[in-house]
């Protein structure tokens, strides 16, 4: 079932997003396109799938402008139609976003600007270009699409720390209530927040103990452990969920 499934991952060159387009690859996925901003991380993620047997292509775009991400999703396409495939795409996956951290009373218009521009704008723009294209496309089992957005469970807690960051997590969150609303019954849009995720990024920013410390089970999450979730959301089991967020967070929610 899954070898005729197609997943675009905006983000797809690292962190989360490698490693949701690896275990997609693990699970049978048999198209992915990795969209990156990072051209020669997201051709090597792409490699790697080539060498699992998936057909695969990657494209770098700035997803902060309308136009360079609608552009960005036709190159993916366009160069996996190269490799013989049909234009379909059945998930499109929206990891990319920038983590700053200042504290909250510091926060200028430049930092305002460039989270609200990749975190916000960004992923509304790709929302929006996958809608226009899963429209098109047939119905499979009721459902012509579906989109998973990375949010946090930094929308739902007090952090001075990195305020603009959770406040505009929680503008996806809400953005993606209003698109679901918007594109049903037939494109399933939902998000998944999950709490702090040792990823490599996190590793090199000395932030994993931190992370540890705010968990109930004293650790940070495990990418694969997140990525779960958005394959499980964005996957053709999900049939039904829509407009929904999914906290992944060890507890944090409510320490």
């Amino acid at each position: 079932m899954l070898k005729n499934f197609t997943m675009i991952i905006v983000g797809g060159a690292s962190g989360l997003g490698a490693k949701i387009a690896e275990m997609a690859a693990d699970s049978g996925v048999g198209t992915i396109g990795i969209l990156d901003v990072n051209v020669e991380a997201a051709e090597q993620m792409a490699m790697s799938l080539r060498d699992k047997g998936v057909i695969s292509a990657s494209a770098s775009c700035d997803i902060s402008r309308q136009a360079d991400a609608r552009q960005g999703f036709d190159s993916v396409l366009a160069r996996l139609a190269d490799c013989g495939h049909d234009g379909q795409v059945d998930t499109l996956i929206n990891t990319a976003a920038i983590f700053p951290r200042k504290p909250v009373l510091d926060i200028n218009d430049d930092d305002w600007d460039a989270s609200n521009a990749v975190n916000v704008k960004g992923t509304y723009h790709m929302m929006v270009t996958a809608i226009r294209h899963m429209r098109k496309q047939d119905l499979r089992s009721e459902v012509r699409g579906r989109i998973v957005n990375i949010t946090s469970v930094d929308a739902f807690k007090a952090h001075p720390q990195n305020a603009h960051y959770a406040a505009t997590k929680a503008a996806v969150v809400s953005l993606t209530k209003s698109l679901a609303h918007e594109v049903a019954p037939d494109i399933l849009i939902n998000s998944v927040a999950p709490a702090g995720i040792a990823t490599q990024r996190a590793i090199e920013l000395g932030i994993v103990e931190e992370l540890a410390k705010a968990s109930p089970l004293g650790r940070g999450a495990k990418p694969s452990e997140i990525a779960e979730w958005v394959l499980m959301a964005g996957g053709p089991k999900n049939s039904f969920m829509t407009g929904e967020n999914i906290i992944v967070s060890g507890g944090y929610i409510y320490a």
